[in-house]
């Protein structure tokens, strides 16, 4: 792992919990379930992409942590909801009992719910803090406006909906790329989006972000579906041969493991090509696209 990775990783595993709402005795049950998903671990990448990529562009990473931890919240929650009987029925998640195994489908549905509020909450409560100041205000809304558009019904939803409605049908590689691009890539765009605003980038360094986060949130799903197939559940935290039991859409469904261990690849090396003129200021970037390729060999 990248050192700078796990420098992000500490500040947001120490800041996490922060934001989570004060809740009434009567209605405990909820928070405590919402904590349980969202302590559960895992590699936090959209929250440190928020912070690499508000550092990147030149700004401070304190900064970004607000809305490194509310999208971080957004995930957690389309965890909860994915991992549902009406979704994808999954038992483990991040090495534990989902959360609808342990609190219920009712707490868990509610649970999501008060997560993604509560991320909301997050970014606008921090954005009161720089009403007199236009140029930071502004910052923020288009900060927070990307992580809206990236978990809503022209990012994640959208994903969602097409994966869940294309379940045991033959597919098609443009409706396997939407699926990919929007259920995945969609979320991690808008993390390095986010920090970049916060962080007062350009609109060449925006660009190249945006083009970047494409790759790495495909190669992202496409090692995703490798490692269902050749993966070990124990290091994945989840169970594996899931993708095929349900008759999901994947890379590996449409093309083959070997077509799809070459696309991964394709995907780094442009993801590299896009970074390249940045040179050792794109380390974190580089590394950690390469890093991600490593865990299908």
């Amino acid at each position: 792992m990248n050192a700078d990775y796990k420098r992000y990783l500490e500040l947001v595993e120490m800041h996490m919990v922060d934001i989570l709402p004060d809740v009434d005795s009567k209605s405990l049950t909820l928070y405590e379930s919402m904590k349980y998903s969202l302590v559960a671990g895992g590699k936090r990448l959209r929250p440190c992409l928020v912070m690499a990529a508000c550092e990147f562009a030149g700004g401070n990473i304190q900064t970004a942590l607000p809305y490194a931890c509310a999208i971080e919240y957004v995930h957690t929650y389309s965890l909860i909801h994915d991992d549902l009987p009406c979704m994808d029925d999954d038992d483990y998640r991040r090495g534990r009992l989902t959360n609808h195994k342990v609190y219920g489908e009712d707490m868990a549905t509610l649970a999501g719910d008060g997560l993604l509020t509560t991320a909301f909450e997050a970014m606008t409560k921090d954005m009161f803090l720089h009403f007199d100041n236009e140029k930071e205000l502004k910052k923020r809304i288009r900060a927070m406006y990307d992580i809206a558009k990236g978990a809503g019904c022209s990012g994640m939803l959208a994903g969602q909906v097409a994966d869940v409605e294309n379940e045991g049908k033959p597919g098609s590689p443009e409706m396997l790329d939407y699926i990919h691009i929007n259920k995945t890539a969609a979320m991690i765009i808008a993390a390095l989006r986010a920090g970049a605003h916060i962080g007062g980038a350009d609109d060449k360094v925006l660009a190249d972000l945006t083009s970047y986060g494409e790759d790495l949130g495909l190669a992202f799903q496409i090692v995703d579906d490798i490692l269902d197939i050749v993966g070990d559940a124990k290091e994945l935290g989840k169970e594996t041969g899931m993708d095929e039991k349900r008759g999901k859409l994947t890379y590996p469904s449409i093309y083959g493991l070997d077509a799809s261990y070459k696309r991964v690849d394709e995907l780094t090396e442009h993801a590299l090509s896009v970074m390249a003129p940045y040179y050792d200021n794109a380390e974190f970037f580089n590394d950690l696209v390469q890093e991600l390729a490593s865990r299908t060999k």
